[in-house]
C-alpha cells in the first residue's frame, strides 16, 4: 500500500466520521426525548391516581415515591401542585404568558439542565413539558 492509498482511506474514514457523528447525536437526542416524555407520562399517571385515592394532587413527588427519578440527562424531573403553590410566578407559561396547565406542572429541564417559566426563555427551549393538563407532552418549542 503507497503513502497516497493510505491518505485516501484515512480522507474517505474521516469523511463518513463527519457524517455519522452528527447523525448519530441527533439518534441520541431523540431517544433522550422520547425516553422523558415516556417518564413524564408515567409520573402524571401516578400524580393523578393520587389524586383520585386522596382528593388532592401531592405537594410533591416524594409523596407519590416518584422523587429519585431523574430524566435521560441525570436531572430530577420538577414538580408543582398548581392548586397550592406560593408562587404564580414559578408556573410554567407559553407564548402569551398563560400557564401550561390548571392541575400541575411537570417537566424536565432538558439537555442543558436549566428552565425558566416562560416557554420563550432561551433555558426552557430544550424542556421536555406537560401542557394542556396533560394533552401535550413534548419539547417545549413544539409546543
Amino acid at each position: 500500500m503507497t503513502l497516497l492509498e493510505l491518505v485516501v482511506a484515512v480522507a474517505i474514514i474521516a469523511v463518513l466520521a463527519a457524517i455519522a457523528v452528527p447523525l448519530y447525536r441527533g439518534y441520541v437526542e431523540t431517544t433522550q426525548t422520547a425516553a422523558a416524555v415516556i417518564d413524564i407520562r408515567s409520573i402524571a399517571a401516578v400524580v393523578e391516581d393520587f389524586k383520585a385515592d386522596y382528593g388532592r394532587f401531592p405537594e410533591t413527588l416524594a409523596e407519590v415515591g416518584m422523587d429519585n427519578m431523574r430524566d435521560p440527562w441525570g436531572n430530577p424531573y420538577q414538580y408543582l401542585n398548581i392548586e397550592t403553590a406560593n408562587n404564580r410566578g414559578a408556573l410554567r407559561k407559553d407564548k402569551f404568558l398563560v400557564p401550561l396547565n390548571t392541575d400541575f406542572d411537570l417537566y424536565s429541564m432538558g439537555k442543558d439542565g436549566e428552565s425558566r417559566p416562560p416557554l420563550t426563555a432561551e433555558p426552557s427551549h430544550d424542556d421536555i413539558v406537560r401542557a394542556n393538563d396533560g394533552g401535550y407532552v413534548g419539547i417545549a418549542t413544539g409546543y
